[in-house]
């Protein structure tokens, strides 16, 4: 059991005047330092587009055995009205090289459209097609609805079924679906706040220190990002968390 702490990507320029980079630390040292300093990165730049096979084998050799990244899963495989289309694009989206990143390799977040509804024989159609592993290496799933539709016992039982991980949202206007349907569990926090120089309040951190080890109670691996929201305060939160959690 492990639970891994970061934030959403390295490449951000406020946090080059001090608040998390040492002012004038080469950008390309970033990961580097991100990686000692953090435990996980989700990498957002996957949502986007394919990355170079090289970029993998330079990831994973910058950061530390024990460290891990999270991906997100490419946006033509999730933004369609049928998703059991989509196999072509999930073909791609695994064959870009990330299995490079080996024991690195953390989940893989399937982040849906915020009025994606929840269409049971549509959406196990789509889960059949995403794979448990790839390259010989195994592969885990989260999944990121943002429809109170998803809400159904339906669903979470399809998520079970597969051991994929409903992501857990703390965002205001996002349902927060705290079921766990995996042996893992994945966590995105999205309400830091620019006044709170840690982006949450002290008891806030305590609380989600709290949170996540009871995660992890019973031996699940837990990863929680801090996203969004105060981004320039996001990687603050999640050394405040680490800490705690040490």
């Amino acid at each position: 059991m492990t639970i891994s702490v970061g934030v959403g990507g390295w490449t951000y320029e406020p946090w080059r005047d001090g608040t998390f980079y040492p002012v004038g630390l080469p950008e390309k040292s970033e990961l580097e330092y991100a990686s000692r300093a953090l435990t996980a990165i989700e990498i957002n730049a996957t949502y986007y587009g394919r990355q170079k096979p090289q970029s993998w084998e330079k990831w994973a050799a910058a950061v530390p055995d024990g460290f891990v990244f999270s991906l997100k899963a490419s946006q033509y495989t999730i933004r369609r009205k049928v998703l059991a289309e989509g196999g072509e694009s999930i073909r791609k989206f695994l064959e870009q090289g990330f299995t490079a990143l080996g024991d690195k390799l953390g989940p893989i977040n399937w982040q849906f459209k915020d009025d994606k509804r929840f269409d049971r024989e549509d959406f196990a159609r789509f889960l059949d097609l995403i794979p448990d592993q790839k390259d010989g290496v195994a592969l885990r799933h989260a999944l990121e609805v943002r429809d109170e539709s998803f809400r159904d016992t339906a669903f979470l039982d399809l998520a079970k079924g597969r051991n994929m991980a409903v992501v857990f949202a703390d965002r205001a206007d996002f349902p927060a679906i705290a079921e766990q349907t995996a042996d893992f569990t994945y966590a995105r926090l999205q309400q830091s706040r620019e006044e709170e120089t840690a982006g949450y309040p002290p008891a806030e951190l305590d609380r989600w220190a709290r949170q996540a080890r009871e995660w992890a109670s019973g031996g699940r691996d837990v990863f929680v990002f801090f996203i969004s929201a105060a981004k320039h305060r996001n990687p603050a939160a999640a050394l405040g968390l680490i800490e705690r959690l040490a």
